[in-house]
């Protein structure tokens, strides 16, 4: 098997859909590119808190010509992440409006116990090899990031209406 990536993707434009990510929800569960500090400095402008769990019965797994991932559904699998522990509701409607809008926004469980809330993949594109993280970091994270910057003022604009 190999890791399909054709030109790195586009940063995900705008979903239009505001504030899935309510404060009276799971906390958010991110397991891909929302995982580094590059990207979330970009985004909301600084990193948050955040806790070591994985999502059991899921997978990162690679998307075809994309270099993050999708997680999908994967019975006797966990897929590692972390909780962002300390977003503002300001902060969660950016990540919110940040996200693809072909991901599903759902409570997932977790190995530790409880749930988190996640953005999975419906279908579609998904390879048979997980993402990996440390190849994202040495290949992408740079670019990436720097995408990531420049659309936050227009996040952060629709986080503010």
């Amino acid at each position: 098997m190999h890791h399909v990536i054709a030109q790195p993707a586009p940063v995900p434009a705008t979903s239009g859909r505001r504030d899935r990510l309510s404060q009276d929800a799971a906390l958010p569960f991110a397991y891909g590119t929302l995982q580094f500090d590059a990207v979330l400095e970009a985004l909301i402008g600084r990193i948050p808190q955040r806790v070591s769990a994985r999502a059991s019965g899921w997978r990162a797994a690679s998307l075809g010509g994309r270099v993050y991932p999708g997680l999908v559904a994967a019975p006797g699998s966990a897929a590692p992440g972390v909780l962002l522990t300390d977003l503002s509701r300001r902060e969660r409607v950016i990540l919110d409006a940040f996200e693809d809008d072909r991901y599903d926004l759902r409570e997932v469980p977790l190995a530790s116990g409880g749930h988190g809330l996640a953005y999975v993949w419906p279908d579609g594109e998904v390879c048979d090899e997980d993402w990996d993280a440390e190849q994202f970091r040495a290949l992408h994270l740079e670019e990436y990031a720097a995408r990531c910057a420049r659309i936050a003022p227009g996040l952060a604009a629709e986080a503010d209406q």
